[in-house]
């Protein structure tokens, strides 16, 4: 089974898909996205199939870099990062919540940064995502 619930690489997700397999959770979504878009315009956002254990997903990249990664899944969704060693620091020091913060301490590190998944349930999780940002384009 893969990541995302859209997971046939002939058929990428639509608007009308995303708000029915999301449901409660499809409005957090909009208001994430369009706060990543807005907030470090220009941002393209992107969809992309990038294998059959991960499936479809939503890449809000910017001029240089990839601000935020969007999983949608059944009833929620994720929200990805690679965090830079500096933008951790940084993440501790910003008083996210402890769950928040156990996550990223225990993500995986790869080369390009630690591979942090968050899920999005809540107005709350937006909330901690938006700071993740921000911590991210400053590191």
């Amino acid at each position: 089974m893969a990541l995302s619930i859209f997971d046939d690489k002939g058929h990428p997700p639509k608007e009308a898909d995303l708000k029915e397999v999301l449901g409660k959770t499809y409005k957090l979504w909009c208001t994430l996205r369009d706060h990543v878009v807005e907030e470090y315009s220009p941002i393209s956002p992107e969809w992309g199939y990038a294998s059959k254990s991960t499936g479809w997903g939503l890449r809000l990249k910017g001029e240089k870099r990839a601000v935020l990664y969007m999983t949608p899944c059944e009833g929620y969704f994720l929200a990805s990062f690679a965090l830079g060693e500096k933008a951790v620091a940084a993440a501790h020091a910003a008083k996210l919540p402890d769950c928040v913060l156990d996550i990223i301490d225990k993500a995986p590190k790869y080369a390009e940064g630690r591979g942090v998944r968050l899920e999005v349930r809540t107005a709350k999780d937006v909330e901690s995502i938006k700071k993740l940002a921000v911590i991210k384009m400053a590191n």
